[in-house]
């Protein structure tokens, strides 16, 4: 029996113009994803959102003062417990009312002392708890214990965390399917070769005129 979630992976502000951390695009992703949530929400049997929730992540952000890399450190983005790092609020919206309406909406929080470029190193609390450091089960096994055998994954950055979330599903064993008209990406030549590197491990690449039916 094929059971469908959708995974949006770090759709927050701190990662959207004016944010900590911005992707050129992303306060538009976020709003064409709500519009396809509003669409096409109901299409699936799990809505899940990863968040990016940093307490001290080590030198995943450069030091104050400091200059960041951009390869393994950083700029401060994603301050545990901050509206910057919760999921952006003109999503937050639409799942609102659809959990309103009883479809099932869970987050999952990653990286509170560690990079955590996947939304497979997170774990899944439901709704917004109010502890700063939030306990629940890894991803991997809380999908599975569900029944979740396809994942449709969209969000921020093509690049980096999407191409970890994408790659660890396929690892993990889930059919996965990248809607490639819902991402931003940091540069177009690092993107386009994210995006060749999850097809040839395996991931669907799609967009979002595929969803529709459950399937």
């Amino acid at each position: 029996m094929t059971r469908r979630a959708l995974l949006g992976v770090d759709l927050t502000p701190t990662f959207c113009e004016g944010g900590g951390l911005p992707v050129e695009g992303g306060n538009d992703t976020a709003a064409r994803v709500a519009a396809f949530l509003d669409a096409h929400g109901r299409d699936y049997d799990l809505l899940v959102f990863s968040e990016d929730w940093h307490i001290d992540p080590g030198d995943h952000w450069a030091p104050e003062g400091g200059e960041p890399d951009f390869r393994t450190s950083w700029p401060k983005h994603g301050p545990a417990g901050t509206d910057e790092a919760r999921v952006h609020p003109v999503i937050r919206e639409v799942l609102d009312r659809l959990a309103a309406d009883g479809v099932r909406v869970h987050l999952v929080r990653k990286g509170m002392y560690s990079a955590a470029y996947s939304a497979f190193e997170g774990v899944v609390v439901e709704n917004d708890p109010a502890e700063l450091e939030p306990v629940g089960p890894p991803l991997a096994d809380w999908l599975r214990r569900e029944g979740v055998t396809h994942l449709d994954v969209m969000g921020i950055a093509t690049d980096h965390c999407v191409r970890a979330s994408s790659l660890d599903a396929i690892r993990e064993g889930f059919e996965v399917r990248l809607l490639g008209d819902l991402v931003a990406g940091v540069a177009p030549d690092t993107s386009e070769a994210a995006l060749e590197e999850m097809a040839a491990a395996g991931v669907e690449l799609s967009t979002s005129a595929a969803v529709g039916a459950r399937t």
